[in-house]
């Protein structure tokens, strides 16, 4: 599976706890990404600055789902699921 263009769901849904260029102390669940730009892709994809966790992620029907919508949805479920 491709990433679904102007999706974004991944760089908005998770919170990220490590460092990310302009979110030194990473960032929380529902917020969008400083990283991520207007046609809703991210700035970093394949830079080494990108996070292991965003370079961690790969697109699936498990976490994509068949929408954007769909994968905030999931997303947002597996981010209250694995919290400590």
């Amino acid at each position: 599976m491709d990433c679904r263009p102007g999706c974004g769901a991944c760089c908005i849904a998770p919170s990220i706890a490590s460092p990310i260029p302009g979110m030194p102390h990473g960032k929380p669940a529902g917020m969008p990404c400083v990283q991520l730009d207007d046609a809703l892709c991210c700035r970093l994809f394949g830079q080494p600055e990108r996070p292991a966790f965003c370079a961690s992620l790969r697109p699936a029907a498990d976490m994509c789902g068949a929408s954007r919508d769909e994968a905030i949805d999931l997303l947002s479920m597996l981010e209250i699921a694995t919290r400590p």
